[in-house]
């Protein structure tokens, strides 16, 4: 296990003050797993500037800021795995990370029912200012690990987390988790026959989300390259304390340990 400081990434933006954290995180980059994690809403940090976006404090705790739980689960697979991770370092209401520059959706002008005042009449430079200071600095972080990964030796495997809330427009969600993929089958298709395996667990393939709709860090980063790929959604109830996180960092590991097991998948294919 390659226990190294994480690897911190600052921009110079008139966006960041001094006291703002780095706008990703990067963890274990030397580990020695052909494979690496990334978590695209790990964080609900907004910049000092951005004075909240206008969004109430306890509003930023919630899903609407973030993916609870889903950078403690990353940051445990990468020590259990040893895997290096990149690990978003602010909110998606500032910029999602997770979708196209230009998409609507890409800087929310409401999420969830919640308005975001401070994403309201924006112009194109100012969002371009966000593209530039945190959303490429994120991707090219994904890049740059991956191919350095690859440079060592087989072409590695891609694996995002998130995680869902438990109810949405006054619907149950049963699942307690979901695996998302797009055209790629090889990592997705034997994580959800691991998952199976336990016969307690409601797994959902493409559900709650489906990565055919919405999967755009790992569609360009794996998919276009050939890599095997799949991103997984937690259902955040199961990760409210240190045991629930524990719990499905263990469930994932021996998945996925299994599935590093299959040379196989450790190859170029393009679907």
């Amino acid at each position: 296990m390659n226990d190294s400081a994480p690897e911190l990434v600052f921009h110079d933006s008139l966006m960041l003050g001094p006291g703002d954290p780095p706008v990703c995180e990067i963890i274990n980059h030397e580990g020695a797993a052909p494979l690496l994690l990334i978590c695209d809403h790990a964080s609900r940090t907004i910049p000092a500037t951005f004075d909240g976006l206008g969004v109430d404090e306890a509003r930023l705790r919630q899903h609407v800021a973030w993916d609870i739980g889903a950078g403690d689960v990353t940051r445990g697979l990468s020590h259990r795995l040893d895997a290096a991770a990149v690990l978003a370092g602010y909110s998606r209401l500032v910029i999602d990370l997770n979708r196209q520059p230009g998409d609507p959706e890409s800087i929310p002008h409401q999420s969830d029912g919640v308005r975001i005042p401070g994403n309201r009449g924006l112009g194109e430079a100012d969002e371009t200012e966000r593209v530039d200071t945190f959303f490429w600095p994120y991707h090219h972080a994904v890049n740059n690990t991956l191919a350095h990964l690859w440079r060592r030796g087989a072409p590695p495997l891609l694996f995002s987390v998130h995680s869902f809330t438990p109810s949405f427009k006054g619907e149950d969600r049963y699942w307690h988790i979901g695996v998302l993929w797009n055209r790629d089958p090889r990592l997705a298709k034997p994580l959800i026959g691991e998952l199976r395996a336990h016969d307690y667990l409601h797994v959902g393939d493409n559900e709650p989300y489906s990565g055919v709709d919405l999967a755009y860090t790992i569609d360009r980063h794996a998919g276009a390259a050939g890599l095997a790929n799949c991103a997984v959604e937690i259902r955040q109830d199961l990760l409210e304390d240190a045991a629930g996180v524990e719990s499905w960092v263990d469930i994932l590991a021996d998945a996925l340990q299994n599935i590093l097991a299959k040379e196989d998948i450790f190859r170029v294919e393009h679907f």
